[in-house]
């Protein structure tokens, strides 16, 4: 089924479904990255908590979310209002009960979204790293699985009241987000926001009069190494999810993959030359991030805009990554050491408006729906505003809950020891001291 509910070929199906065997490697990158940028003495930690996240999204997923996100075209809570039908809610049942799980085009939606939260539960793990609890993880990453990720992602993926934006307003083609650029990268970000307030700045990052320290990240290698795996990851994403719940078709294959590549590759560029420019030479860290920057920024459109575009895409979210987190980190004291913020939601934000500007709406079920092209940028505007107005609170007053039962932070005591130490018992690298004194800064 697509987006618009309609069957998709044998041929599209099995197109997705060899894309989403792919979109492990992104989550492989993201661990990576995520590890790489931190600490040696919480390397081990910050791997071991992506595989429990991953799993934790996945049984969330599978007991709860998908009965509120369901598949399109499925059974759904429908609203008349204004005289307009607005769907709201899927209502599957729980646990797939009822789902063929042989030969099943829903059953292939179902996978490809679980994965799909996977990757955007692991985006918090970046920008609350080093000071987040294993166990808070995990239950902040059910509350993410099982509530919001399956709201938003029915209002954009599966014939939700933001995908009707078109047909009930006339407002172009209805939120487009083929490859999850708001679905994914967006809300990962905003939940590494939301963390991140609640959290707070890890201790010995700013000093007694306020000013921001470097707390460099411990392998860089495995930072580099991350973006290749992300990158291979994201071509199975944005080429699954564009067929499953766009409609693009297989002929739009080679266009997502080369449009993902020129997008993450000019925004890599870019993110290196700036940082030349700025620092007299490429930083090895904030490249990583504008590459991935540019993953985020081009999977809204990569079925959608031309080749060209993707590359403006690119070189816009290269040279916002770097500059959003030094202004967040010195401006507004959110420690940030992965760069979720900057990377996915700014990214992915910026995605979504790119939409609006540059999509060619001329394939796949974009092409036979009856709308116009314009006012699509008012419809990517509509669903960047309910990321940020709804989404982002719901985000934030979950955990905020969630903090009274469960507490997100780790103990001081546990912070300067490390989290390898502190929560597993044995550090990433017992032949190398990994204790340093910037934590005596205060």
């Amino acid at each position: 089924m697509s987006a618009a509910g309609a069957p998709l070929p044998d041929a599209d199906l099995l197109s997705a479904a060899f894309a989403a065997l792919l979109i492990p490697f992104a989550m492989v990158g993201l661990a990576a990255i995520n590890a790489g940028l931190g600490r040696s003495r919480n390397a081990a930690h910050l791997m071991t908590a992506s595989l429990c996240v991953v799993a934790a999204a996945a049984i969330a997923y599978l007991s709860l979310g998908f009965a509120w996100q369901g598949a399109a075209g499925g059974p759904a809570l429908v609203l008349s209002l204004g005289g307009k039908d607005w769907n709201w809610l899927a209502r599957q049942p729980l646990f797939l009960r009822g789902i063929a799980l042989s030969g099943s085009p829903v059953l292939l939606q179902a996978w490809v979204q679980l994965l799909c939260v996977g990757l955007t539960a692991l985006i918090p793990l970046g920008g609350a790293a080093e000071r987040w609890r294993l166990s808070a993880m995990c239950a902040s990453t059910a509350l993410l699985a099982g509530f919001v990720f399956p709201l938003f992602g029915h209002w954009a993926w599966g014939g939700g009241w933001l995908e009707q934006l078109g047909t009930n307003y006339h407002l172009g083609h209805g939120f487009v987000d083929a490859g999850g650029s708001g679905t994914i990268h967006t809300m990962g970000g905003l939940a590494a926001l939301a963390m991140t307030w609640l959290l707070g700045p890890r201790r010995g990052k700013y000093t007694s009069e306020g000013m921001p320290t470097a707390i460099p990240g411990h392998n860089g290698v495995q930072v580099l190494f991350g973006c290749f795996m992300a990158w291979v990851g994201w071509l199975g994403v944005n080429t699954a999810c564009s067929i499953l719940f766009s409609g693009s078709g297989l002929g739009s294959a080679a266009l997502i993959g080369l449009n993902t590549t020129l997008a993450a590759g000019s925004s890599g560029l870019v993110a290196a030359a700036s940082t030349r420019v700025r620092f007299g030479r490429p930083d090895a860290s904030l490249t990583a991030n504008g590459w991935v920057a540019g993953l985020a920024a081009g999977s809204a459109g990569c079925a959608v805009v031309p080749p060209a575009a993707a590359i403006l895409i690119g070189i816009v979210a290269g040279f916002l990554a770097p500059l959003v987190i030094e202004k967040l980190e010195l401006r507004l004291s959110i420690d940030d050491p992965g760069g979720a913020v900057s990377v996915h939601a700014v990214g992915g934000i910026w995605g979504l408006i790119a939409v609006g500007m540059f999509a060619r709406f001329s394939m796949g079920r974009f092409a036979n729906d009856g709308n116009a092209d314009s006012g699509q940028w008012v419809a990517q505007l509509i669903g960047v505003a309910t990321l940020a107005g709804f989404i982002l609170p719901l985000v934030y007053g979950l955990n905020w809950l969630l903090n009274r039962f469960v507490p997100h932070r780790v103990t001081p005591e546990g912070e300067r020891q490390g989290l390898d130490l502190h929560e597993l018992g044995a550090g990433a690298y017992p032949e190398f001291m990994t204790h340093t004194d910037e934590f005596f800064q205060r």
